[in-house]
């Protein structure tokens, strides 16, 4: 018997739509569900349940809605096991980087919980004679949430709990691919306390995303997921009167200078190119070698990537799983033929990998490219995939301008013993975050998440200080109460006194 996943609207599950997509475990290829494809009735209704929720949300004081969070974050914190097997058996990362996941979803909830603390405004007493004036950071109404597949937990983490808190409903269109995660979620909220309507799934594909993106009570559209979709999402939520975030692709260079401690850059990038089969916006894609660090980089990366454990994710001795879907394997194989037909070195060819018991899985093993230029798509383009390329430069100069060139600016990495160089680095890189001898740098919690360039749409970022400010808008009062003179009216710009 296979699972079927409907919708989580108004506190319960509720049927939706005659269309319906597979879902499929991608460790064995098997369909383990079905998930309904929501019509635009059906969205609809899910944002008009929202909306009916919001006054009464919007109207619990912070303080309130904190406690929400903090019981929350309770109720994931023991179901975490439970959590990181479901994102297993859909996705297919490995069981210890699904928990790994919720764990950098759970620190939003965290930052979520000290709400009271967020929304305080600021106060001037005395801007004009007997006149105070002051700010209110206040809720939007019906907030939007589109999250991509290869995080089910983690991003819609980054959002909701924000929006929640801030005194907003939300409606989240989760990734068709792998729908128990939210699902999972919605009920723990309801566990927790949160009132029904607040907080709402709609499971669908572009059918439904249209009419988040243009149904007047949709106030925001936040968004994870490729460049063009991104673009998309930011062009036609913009062009309806949305407040909008919506983050797009990454091609992450990590730059390997002459001095850097080898064996940390090398276990770095394995970790950073091979986690998750690659399936991570912050995943190092890219390892520049400056002047004539290539040989030995290469020498130590190309026997680790070779013996790459990789299988069932549910296997705790494995270090990488399967792609999420056929389709996707086929085009991360495309790139990596592509690779070899344009002149790049392929030193480890993933390609042909076989899983005893995954035969029908969607495996590949982890290949390393050497002398890979600029002009290739493997470097132009992101391939989503296990896959490192490796480009070799003659300076640190050209690997910044070949950095500051690429079309990407999501996350870079720098590798080095120079205090001089890193601080030069972080100053004059285009890009959104930046690592220093941190391969993978996710800003925490309570710092914002974003790119530059093509790989954010929109001026704010995600979670973090940010993130409060795109879930509110600010309202400023100016106020003076009588003083029992009357002067009469005055028909000049006012001025301050």
């Amino acid at each position: 018997m296979t699972t079927v996943f409907s919708n989580y609207v108004g506190g319960q599950a509720t049927a939706a739509g005659d269309r319906t997509q597979p879902v499929y475990n991608p460790a064995t290829g098997e369909q383990t569900g079905t998930v309904a494809l929501s019509s635009v009735a059906e969205t609809e209704a899910a944002i008009a349940n929202a909306k009916a929720a919001f006054p009464a949300w919007a109207a619990k004081t912070p303080l309130t809605r904190s406690r929400v969070m903090f019981k929350f974050k309770q109720l994931v914190e023991q179901n975490i096991d439970h959590l990181a097997e479901l994102i297993t058996r859909e996705h297919g990362k490995v069981h210890s980087d699904a928990k790994g996941e919720v764990i950098r979803g759970l620190e939003v909830v965290e930052f979520a919980c000290g709400i009271p603390h967020l929304l305080k405004g600021e106060h001037s007493e005395s801007v004009g004679t007997s006149v105070d004036a002051w700010s209110l950071n206040q809720p939007l109404g019906v907030v939007a949430g589109i999250t991509p597949f290869n995080f089910p937990s983690m991003v819609p983490m980054w959002m909701y709990p924000v929006a929640i808190a801030c005194g907003n409903t939300f409606v989240l269109k989760p990734s068709e691919k792998d729908p128990s995660a939210p699902l999972f979620m919605a009920e723990l909220l309801k566990q927790a306390g949160l009132p029904d309507g607040v907080f709402n799934v709609v499971n669908g594909d572009k059918e439904a995303v249209d009419v988040l993106l243009t149904h007047k009570d949709i106030e925001a559209v936040s968004f994870v997921g490729s460049t063009p979709i991104a673009e998309y999402i930011y062009a036609t939520a913009s062009a309806h009167g949305k407040r909008v975030q919506a983050l797009g692709g990454a091609k992450n260079h990590m730059v390997v200078m002459p001095d850097a401690d080898l064996d940390q850059a090398v276990n770095a990038l394995m970790g950073a190119a091979y986690g998750s089969a690659g399936e991570r916006c912050m995943a190092i894609s890219v390892a520049v070698a400056v002047g004539d660090v290539g040989d030995a980089l290469v020498e130590k990366l190309t026997p680790l990537v070779r013996e790459l454990k990789v299988g069932n994710g549910m296997n705790p001795d494995m270090e990488m799983g399967p792609l999420v879907s056929r389709e996707h394997l086929a085009k991360v194989r495309g790139y990596v033929d592509s690779g070899v037909e344009q002149g790049a070195k392929l030193l480890v060819d993933g390609r042909d990998l076989r899983v005893q018991g995954g035969e029908e899985g969607y495996f590949i093993g982890g290949c390393l490219f050497d002398q890979v230029t600029t002009d290739m798509t493997i470097y132009q383009e992101e391939i989503f995939g296990p896959v490192l390329v490796v480009v070799r430069v003659p300076d640190y100069d050209t690997a910044v301008r070949m950095i500051n060139d690429h079309e990407y600016g999501n996350g870079t990495a720098i590798f080095t013993r120079d205090g001089d160089a890193a601080r030069q680095f972080t100053h004059e890189i285009q890009v959104g975050m930046v690592g220093v001898n941190v391969p993978i740098p996710v800003p925490m919690a309570f710092h914002s998440f974003g790119g530059w360039k093509r790989s954010l749409f929109g001026p704010l970022h995600m979670h973090g200080t940010d993130g409060v400010r795109f879930y509110t808008r600010k309202k400023a009062v100016t106020s003076r109460w009588p003083t029992g003179i009357r002067s009469g009216a005055e028909f000049v710009m006012p001025t301050m006194k």
